[in-house]
């Protein structure tokens, strides 16, 4: 193994979002390519939900979801994958929180934190956000260890911009949906 990767699993927790192009071919596209890399498995996917946008409001709607994924790369590791992914599908960063063909989030690490120029970990803005929440409350199980539960529920309760989400489609990803682990 290389320095890397671990002989360890782990399991991670990602937001997913596009807003140009064909967004749904796209986020099955980058569940694809992420469930394809040696240290990676898709182990789970949240429904679709079509979103408004936040921030910068002069774009199209966004299609979003979350996966739940098993890995052996460290976490800085793992978002390389993820950037090296939405640049191969077209992602680029001209305006701040601006239209993109995908949005690749690190959200979650079994509850590591993690505090680097590159990576925070948990994501600093994920229990604000009803696009990253209403997914991640699609795919989380009530007994999952490191308190992600307890925490994407008591935020769902409190959290702005709930009316503007709605069920796109229930699964995107062939290898499974929802409740469902290996």
């Amino acid at each position: 193994m290389n320095n890397h990767s671990t002989s360890e699993e782990s399991e991670a927790y990602i937001a997913l979002g596009a807003n140009l192009g064909d967004r749904e071919g796209t986020l099955k596209e980058a569940l694809h390519r992420l469930d394809s890399h040696d240290g990676v498995q898709v182990v789970r996917s949240s429904g679709v939900y079509e979103t408004e946008p936040v921030g910068y409001l002069d774009q199209p709607q966004f299609l979003n979801m979350a996966a739940a994924l098993r890995t052996t790369l460290a976490p800085e590791m793992l978002l390389d994958v993820m950037l090296e992914i939405e640049n191969q599908l077209g992602r680029t960063r001209d305006i701040l929180n601006g239209p993109r063909t995908v949005d690749l989030d690190l959200l979650w690490v079994e509850g590591e934190t993690f505090d680097t120029p590159k990576l925070t970990l948990p994501h600093p803005r994920m229990l604000e956000r009803a696009f990253v929440l209403f997914p991640l409350n699609d795919i989380v199980p009530e007994q999952e260890p490191s308190g992600l539960r307890a925490r994407v529920t008591e935020a769902l309760q409190d959290v702005d911009g709930k009316e503007g989400i709605r069920l796109w489609t229930t699964s995107v990803w062939e290898g499974g949906s929802g409740h469902s682990v290996s």
